[in-house]
Order: structure tokens, then C-alpha cells, then sequence
């Protein structure tokens, strides 16, 4: 085993008791989850949530996750500290016992799911009863009339005989006769403590005698290693951990690019979340200066300092305003400023055609984002992703629960996650979300002043390797009144591809006539715009 005792830092070979940096002994007892990897942390606070479901006398328990084993421990410890017998089902195997896991103690003839539903039925006595991958067999094509009325006899046998079924499976695709009934359980991501743990056990299993892994990583490395291992599943961490280490044998700090990689794979992967690269700096950003000053000061909250002086960190602010006007430039500049991973929330991609399934993947993205605090979590266009909950009942009522588990999010929520939400069309938005105390602030983002256009000017042309020096920015500043941060960077290029055909060098004529030729949002949309603007003002602080 690796040991638990304090190195100095530096590269060093690790032989057999030899360990990670930084870490004393720990004293007492061994922990009921050692002999699988698990600590007393996450893991034991699901077990105990799910004892508490079963003694309230719950039928039936879903839990929607990809970590079979994990969530299989839970139920055994739950079970073993309620003192309840427990099977677990699975499709090739049928019922046998789960706490032995012995095919002696298997029940014949249970491998059909209606056979082992009808065997729980005619059970007595208290006991879990667990099913793997059930749900497939229960909906879309598979819907088997007899296996569906075979699981409802089950649940009217459980209830108030001490007995429960636990359904864990991939999904929450669940049948009406199960969502009548069944309870969520969400699996918790494994605390800090316990990814460390996780690392230590998976070097553990890798190191040997012929080959001993070489540990290169100082207290800081392992710190910061672990921050980007969070809301990663064990399974996940296990995995990208022993990718990093039999590749050359060493865990060193040049492995850190290799984790953040594999952590930005995995939400890419799940489509809820997407890390975000945020180059821009608030310097990038054209005028605002309004929002910059509130940044600025906000951010000399987010130290120590601040919390002992009882100051709570800022939550969030909501950017209305015109398309194309910087909001998302904004958001991106955030994270850069204040020096925090960004990551961007698609509330489209949450949407599901399966009952549940869309709360399950809106709660998993939160969740997710939590664990990978201190972080700034961009919502793009949140109007389109909740436009439906300002109505009534277009959807079943989705939106509107849906809108309903971020707004208690975002009241409730305790950790370091700062919220940019971004709309253009306010009419789209629930009122609700506009109340005080939902955001810190509400900033409008109108179309930039002369002073503000000079700036994005100078700012596009430089990015583009053009010294503004060479323009005539008057001119320029004035011929581009009325057109968004993004329609003048579009004309800036526009006149790079004109000044290149004709062979010449890129001049304040051609950034004029690109203008002139290209009406902007404020003539094509300008009774929108207006109307937007009324709305504001009085209700908004400017952005600029």
C-alpha cells in the first residue's frame, strides 16, 4: 500500500509504502467502505439518504446513473445498516442475493422481469429488492403489458411492508406506473477528500515492485489535480488517473493538461455543459464601463477578506440587451478578469421527450457546476430556453418546472458559482426571473456611444494586426452610429477581404464603404430596439 506520510516536494520514485504529498496518518478505525475505495464522505451521505427512504416506507427508489457499482454499494450499505436482506436482478442472472453476491442464493426461474416482480409480490418480510437495467424493458418498443402490471402488484405489495425496490439504471426514461410511485435518488460526486483517496488507491492498484510509478507533483499540483477531478464520477477519475500514469509511468504536473483534456471531453460528451477557452480580457471589451466599474469592485469581494468583513460573494447579473452588442464577450471576460473556469449551460440541449428526464439533466448540469466551483456559469440567450414558462401550459408544463428548479437553484445554491445570463428579447422572459434578489444586477447593453465605438474600433483593428493610428477614427466612429460591437468588427473584415482582392492596403475607405453598404440592426430591427430600450429604462442600470 502507498502510505500516508508527509515528503518533501520534487520528483521522486514510489516504491511500495510510499505516498502522494502532504498527507499525515490517519488514526481509528478502518472505514466500511475500504475494502471497495470508498471513504466515508459522498458515498456514506447517500447511504443515509437512501436509509432514510426506505424507513419512511418509500416502494420504490430510481436511480438514474452510469456508476453501477458505486450506486450498488450504496444500496448494500444502506441495506446492511437498516439489518435488511437485499437482492439484487439483472437480466442474465435474475434474483440472488446482493450482499454476498452468491449465485447459490439465486431464485429460479427469476431471470424474466415479470417472474421477479411476481417473486417480490409473494415475498413476506422486510427486505431491498434491486433491479438492474429494468427500465429498457419497460418502455418504448419493449412496453410488456405483463411486466408492467407484474411491477405495479409489486409496488402495492411494498408499500407499508418494510419492503422497497430499487431500480438502478442509465436513465430516468421511467413508465407511468414507476413515476406514479417512485422517488429520486441523485448520486453524489465524490468531496475533494475523496478524490484525493481515489487518486491514492488507483496508484495503489498500478504500482509494482518491477515497475514503481514515479510521483513528480508538489502539494500545490495535487490541490489543483483534484480541482480539476471535480464532478467527475469515481469511474471517471479512476480512469483518467490511470491514463495519465501508464502512459510514462509518472504522475507529475505536466499531467494536469492531460485531466482538464479528459474532464472537458466528458461534458462535451454529456452536451450540458461546455467548457468554454475565455482569451478575452474586460480590456477586450469596447465601452461598458459601467459594468466594468461593478466587476471590478465585486471581484475584491470574492478574497477572504471580504468574508470575514461579512461580505458575501457576488451571484450573478443578467445582460440585456441587443444582439451583437458584447454580451457574450462579457461573460467570457468575466471568467478571464476574475481569473475562474468558464462554462456554458445550453438550456436547449436539456430538453427531453422522456417524462423526467429533462428536470434530471437540468439538476445534473447545477450539480456539476457546483463541484467544479469556483467557476462563472454562462447561460446564453436564457430566454429561448425558458420562453415557454411565461406562458401557460404549452408544454405539459416543462418550462415551467424547469424554470422553477433554477430559480431555487439560484436562490438556494451556497457555492462560489457566478451566474452571467444573457437575453435579447426581455418579452420572452418569465417575470419571476426579473425579481429583485435573483441577480445582483440587471445591466442593459444598448448599442455603443461615440466614445464606445472608437474603442471597438481600435480594438478590432489592432486584433487584426492594423494600427489604428493609420484610421481615421472621427470618421469611422461616426459612420458606424447605430451599428452593434459585432456588426463593426463584421465591416472591419469585410473591408480586410475587399482591400485584399483590389490589392491594396486596408484604409478608413474601405472600413467607410463596408459600413455604408451594410445596414445595420438598428434600421432593420429599430421598433424593436425602441421598445427595448423603454422597457430599461428605469428597470435596468446601463452598461455603459
Amino acid at each position: 500500500m502507498l502510505g500516508r506520510r508527509s515528503v518533501p516536494g520534487g520528483p521522486r520514485r514510489v516504491a511500495a509504502g510510499a505516498n502522494l504529498p502532504g498527507c499525515g496518518a490517519r488514526a481509528g478505525p478502518p472505514r466500511r467502505y475500504a475494502a471497495a475505495g470508498f471513504r466515508a464522505g459522498d458515498a456514506m451521505n447517500d447511504a443515509k439518504r437512501l436509509e432514510q427512504l426506505i424507513k419512511a416506507g418509500r416502494p420504490i427508489v430510481l436511480i438514474g446513473t452510469h456508476e453501477e457499482r458505486d450506486a450498488l454499494h450504496i444500496v448494500r450499505e444502506a441495506a446492511m445498516g437498516l439489518s435488511r436482506t437485499a437482492f439484487v436482478w439483472s437480466a442474465n442472472r435474475g434474483l440472488r442475493n446482493a450482499i454476498v453476491a452468491d449465485d447459490a442464493d439465486a431464485i429460479a426461474g427469476s431471470e424474466h422481469l415479470a417472474a421477479a416482480f411476481f417473486h417480490v409480490s409473494r415475498e413476506k418480510g422486510e427486505g431491498v429488492w434491486v433491479f438492474l437495467d429494468s427500465l429498457d424493458h419497460m418502455t418504448g418498443q419493449n412496453q410488456d403489458p405483463g411486466t408492467l402490471r407484474a411491477l405495479r402488484d409489486a409496488i402495492d405489495a411494498c408499500k407499508g411492508t418494510g419492503r422497497t425496490l430499487v431500480l438502478i439504471d442509465h436513465t430516468e426514461r421511467a413508465p407511468p406506473v414507476v413515476e406514479g410511485h417512485a422517488t429520486r435518488l441523485h448520486l453524489s460526486f465524490p468531496e475533494d477528500e475523496d478524490i484525493e483517496e481515489i487518486i491514492r488507491r488507483t496508484l495503489n492498484r498500478l504500482n509494482s515492485r518491477e515497475r514503481p510509478i514515479e510521483v513528480s507533483v508538489n502539494r500545490r499540483d495535487l490541490d489543483t489535480m483534484i480541482r480539476n477531478l471535480r464532478a467527475l464520477t469515481r469511474r471517471q477519475i479512476e480512469q483518467v488517473i490511470t491514463d495519465a500514469v501508464l502512459d510514462d509511468h509518472r504522475l507529475h504536473a505536466g499531467d494536469l493538461n492531460a485531466i482538464l483534456a479528459f474532464k472537458r471531453q466528458c461534458l462535451h460528451a454529456d452536451g450540458l455543459l461546455e467548457y468554454i477557452e475565455a482569451p478575452a480580457s474586460l480590456d477586450d471589451v469596447g465601452g461598458m464601463e459601467n459594468l466594468k466599474r461593478w466587476l471590478r469592485a465585486r471581484e475584491l469581494s470574492l478574497d477572504a477578506a471580504a468574508k470575514a468583513k461579512g461580505l458575501t460573494p457576488p451571484r450573478g447579473v443578467l445582460l440585456l440587451g441587443v444582439q451583437g452588442a458584447g454580451k457574450s464577450m462579457c461573460a467570457k471576460a468575466i471568467a478571464t478578469a476574475w481569473r475562474r473556469p468558464l462554462l456554458r449551460l445550453d438550456p436547449g440541449a436539456l430538453y427531453d421527450r422522456y417524462i423526467g428526464e429533462s428536470e434530471r439533466r437540468l439538476r445534473q448540469s447545477l450539480q456539476q457546476a457546483e463541484r467544479m466551483s469556483p467557476i462563472v456559469l454562462w447561460i446564453d440567450e436564457i430566454e429561448k430556453g425558458f420562453a415557454s414558462a411565461a406562458s401557460t401550459n404549452t408544454d405539459g408544463g416543462l418550462s415551467q418546472r424547469m424554470f422553477g428548479t433554477l430559480l431555487t437553484w439560484m436562490q438556494e445554491h451556497t457555492s462560489p458559482v457566478f451566474l452571467v445570463a444573457t437575453a435579447n428579447n426581455i418579452d420572452a422572459l418569465p417575470p419571476e426571473m426579473l425579481r429583485k434578489g435573483r441577480f445582483d444586477e440587471i445591466f442593459f447593453v444598448d448599442l455603443p456611444e461615440d466614445a464606445a465605438r472608437r474603442a471597438i474600433l481600435e480594438i478590432h483593428l489592432r486584433k487584426r494586426r492594423h494600427d489604428p493610428a493609420a484610421f481615421d477614427l472621427d470618421t469611422l466612429s461616426d459612420a458606424s452610429e447605430g451599428y452593434s460591437g459585432a456588426e463593426i468588427e463584421q465591416a472591419i473584415l469585410s473591408a480586410m477581404h475587399e482591400a485584399h482582392a483590389a490589392g491594396e492596403p486596408l484604409g478608413t475607405a474601405h472600413v467607410e464603404r463596408a459600413l455604408r453598404t451594410s445596414p445595420p440592426l438598428s434600421v432593420t430591427m429599430r421598433e424593436r430596439i425602441l421598445a427595448l430600450r423603454a422597457w430599461a429604462d428605469g428597470r435596468c442600470v446601463p452598461a455603459d
